[in-house]
């Protein structure tokens, strides 16, 4: 039997690095699967040109997508006749027909969900709305991809899809965004092939961007529904401005100018919420969505 090549350390070093990027790539793109930004035939097709994707145990792919644990997922392996221990590279073609067409949504079964975009000014409460609708399971909620650091509460895939400036470039490049803008030194854009997937699945989603995004996404798509965010008072969003421990004075005073502009733009929307109780703005997005259908 030939022997395994014996590595320097300087090879052995460079190897371990590799697979570490290598892993964390894969995580990246489960947590993006498990956030319903990516679905399994954009997986697949993305491993044609992803060694550190194509490596990826086909159990792992669909452990990470919601509502399948590691019982279905060993399940839909066996019936489709797919070893559990299958790397998405070693799928023959058949296979890959098979696994898209497990969890692609029959045609007569489509219908057409509606399409509410949640804007406003800085400190106003978006993201905490967005976060209470998610909860509620009763939008499909975007998750924005941004050049942005991630703060230490963050997630990505959760809070953001994080990204360099090359590739926001390239993705804008590919046209990889229903909307996209620069705010506060950042880029910001939302994914469009999820949310056009999760529209025609019959769900509801909602996207919670910035002013500038909302009137690209209402250009592009005249039928989505804007919804402009008003605080209670000036003042009350003064004091939440200024209340950002994690932003400098200069920061904070530019957030203020900011958002006085931004008030301005409210005639542009179809609908003005006033977050006074972020339950009862859930419950309002939730009618607005439901309406546009009935």
């Amino acid at each position: 039997m030939r022997k395994p090549p014996v590595l320097t350390e300087a090879e052995r070093a460079a190897a371990l690095a590799k697979a570490r990027v290598s892993r964390s790539h894969r995580a990246e793109v489960k947590a993006e699967v498990r956030a319903g930004n990516l679905t399994v035939d954009q997986v697949i097709e993305l491993s044609s040109n992803d060694e550190a994707v194509s490596k990826m145990r086909v159990s792992e792919l669909l452990e990470s997508m919601s509502g399948v644990g590691k019982v279905r997922a060993i399940a839909i392996l066996d019936r489709l006749g797919i070893s559990r221990t299958r790397r998405i590279m070693g799928l023959g073609h058949h296979q890959r027909a098979a696994l898209i067409k497990e969890f692609a949504i029959p045609r007569d079964k489509m219908h057409d969900g509606s399409l509410v975009v949640l804007s406003g000014p800085g400190g106003v409460g978006k993201s905490t709305v967005s976060k209470e609708v998610r909860a509620h399971n009763d939008f499909w909620v975007s998750v924005s991809a941004t050049t942005r650091k991630p703060r230490h509460t963050e997630s990505h895939g959760v809070d953001y899809i994080y990204m360099s400036d090359e590739e926001f470039d390239r993705a804008i490049t590919n046209k990889y965004f229903l909307e996209w803008a620069a705010f506060a030194g950042a880029r910001y854009g939302t994914p469009r092939q999820p949310v056009l997937d999760a529209l025609s699945q019959g769900k509801d989603v909602l996207l919670e961007i910035d002013i500038d995004g909302a009137k690209q996404v209402k250009t592009n798509w005249p039928d989505a529904i804007l919804v402009f965010l008003e605080p209670p008072s000036w003042e009350e969003l003064v004091s939440r401005l200024e209340g950002r421990a994690t932003d400098s004075p200069e920061r904070r005073a530019e957030r203020l100018a900011l958002a006085q502009d931004e008030m301005a733009q409210s005639p542009f929307f179809d609908h003005i919420l006033v977050n006074d109780q972020v339950e009862h703005v859930v419950a309002s997005l939730i009618r607005l969505a439901h309406s546009q259908r009935s």
